[in-house]
């Protein structure tokens, strides 16, 4: 067993309704890098990805295209496995244990039972209790995010987030979680832990929702209206509604419950990925703010186990001055196309640096065609070829051990990838202009001036080394390539990054 501090990180795991866009993509990505720099800084990672694949919009879309549920999950889960080492994500590194979990899992199915049976049987002998019950109700639900809209949520009579869907009216007896049992819980936890949620803008937003007030939210559908999910345990005419099942998969893909014995006492993948390290890091776009914060805290709370670590909240990705992306405006980027045309690294790149890390942000492909000219092209591609093409010709292999730097750890620590990003490319241009100043390039041709232009090559392939490291998390193939041709000491057969 390993000896290296644990790390869990997950992203959320996309509806299957839709093709993976350009949103899937940065949340991927950033996941990503956050996992690769902690392995770089000497951690054990788990990394969990997956899909959700129960609810109304997917039970809709199956029936849409007449397939059955199931296939139709089966056949788009696929897709979005499928893209994953297309943008270069560790799906098979050394010290990163990657997962992908898809809810219609057994192993899945049957940890989210036992999760409603636990919150159940803990809410009958609370004080506060039940956690769960049932009661006959109507609301105004919108199927595009999967939850239920008071009026103040409303612009014109319609959801903000998807304001061309119609809203459905949903009428019956449902199971109910008591979310209102856990107001002064939540509270409690983002006052003890003020870095609970990233950025701090979104804390408050979310402890402003709270101090509202809570609602008990409904947990189950009739499986005679809606049969595609879970089923209810000991009640067949229910399944389980798609939050509650598929926020479970954070603990199901860790070995809970199996991992869980007599006395609460925890052993195996739980203990090590949960309890040793404090809980998960969870990414997720801003419309799963309350979800992931608030619902599946209390949820937590309910089950009588820990909250999560930190969760980080992403804005949209949104195009040119900030419209919302959509066909019908043609402005949708397609992750792949972008992947085709240049390539992983250089998404990896603009999702990192030019995009906002909590805020949203503009994604035009011109924009990223004038950022990948600059900064990788003419930037690290650049740098690389230039050092690499003196020191081929003048000095032997230089060994290197570079380390990370305090300023990079500490952007990663908290989740600035821009900044981390940014601490690398101040290096990529400080040795840009050692070169413009020194002039090796022309002191090389000079023999009073050889000897101290071939030191100043050799500082120059260890800054470049120092660089090539902290690019293991963001541009791991590029990294790779640098380190090849610092190893053989050889200039790049090939441009890093063809300009275009």
């Amino acid at each position: 067993m390993s000896s290296k501090k644990p790390f869990y990180i997950t992203t959320t795991l996309p509806y299957v309704n839709a093709e993976p866009h350009i949103g899937h993509a940065l949340e991927y990505i950033r996941a990503d890098i956050i996992a690769r720099s902690k392995k770089l800084a000497g951690y054990d990672v788990f990394f969990n990805t997956g899909t959700d694949e129960h609810g109304i919009k997917v039970y809709q879309k199956a029936k849409q295209l007449n397939l059955d549920p199931q296939k139709y999950v089966d056949q788009a889960s696929a897709k979005f496995r499928e893209i994953l080492p297309l943008l270069g994500i560790a799906t098979n590194v050394v010290d990163i244990q990657f997962n992908f979990i898809r809810t219609t899992d057994s192993n899945h199915i049957k940890s989210a039972q036992a999760f409603w049976a636990l919150v159940k049987k803990n809410g009958d002998k609370a004080k506060d209790g039940p956690y769960i019950y049932k009661k006959n109700y109507s609301i105004k639900y919108c199927v595009g995010c999967e939850l239920e809209k008071t009026e103040s949520e409303l612009v014109n009579g319609r959801c903000s987030v998807h304001a061309l869907q119609d809203l459905e009216i949903i009428a019956e007896e449902n199971y109910f979680f008591k979310f209102s049992a856990f107001q002064k819980r939540l509270l409690e936890l983002y006052a003890d832990r003020p870095d609970f949620v990233i950025p701090g803008s979104r804390l408050n937003e979310i402890k402003a929702f709270v101090e509202r007030g809570l609602e008990d939210f409904s947990i189950s559908r009739l499986a005679s209206k809606m049969p595609w999910g879970v089923a209810v345990p000991d009640d067949s005419d229910h399944v389980m509604y798609v939050w509650f099942d598929a926020l479970v998969d954070y603990i199901s893909a860790i070995g809970w419950p199996d991992d869980v014995v007599a006395e609460k006492k925890v052993s195996g993948a739980f203990k090590k990925w949960w309890v040793e390290t404090g809980g998960v890091v969870q990414y997720c776009g801003k419309d799963n703010l309350r979800q992931q914060s608030a619902m599946w805290q209390a949820m937590l709370m309910a089950a009588e186990l820990t909250p999560s670590k930190t969760i980080v909240v992403d804005g949209f990705v949104t195009g040119d001055g900030g419209i919302k992306m959509s066909k019908s405006l043609g402005n949708v980027i397609n992750p792949l196309d972008v992947v085709k045309e240049y390539n992983a690294d250089a998404l990896r790149y603009y999702v990192a640096r030019e995009i906002s890390p909590f805020e949203d942000s503009p994604f035009t492909l011109e924009k990223f065609k004038e950022a990948y000219n600059a900064n990788l092209a003419n930037g690290i591609g650049n740098l690389t070829s230039r050092i690499m093409k003196m020191a081929e010709a003048n000095i032997k292999p230089v060994k290197t051990k570079p380390t990370l730097a305090k300023e990079f750890t500490d952007a990663i620590n908290c989740y600035d990838i821009k900044s981390a990003c940014d601490f690398v490319w101040s290096k990529i241009s400080a040795l840009d202009v050692l070169i413009q100043k020194e002039e090796p390039f022309k002191k090389l041709k000079v023999e009073e001036t050889k000897a101290g232009a071939i030191i100043l090559i050799e500082e120059l392939i260890k800054g470049l080394a120092e660089i090539a490291l902290h690019l293991e998390a963001i541009l791991p193939e590029t990294s790779f390539k640098i380190q090849e041709c610092i190893k053989l000491n050889k200039s790049p057969t090939v441009p890093l990054f063809m300009r275009k």
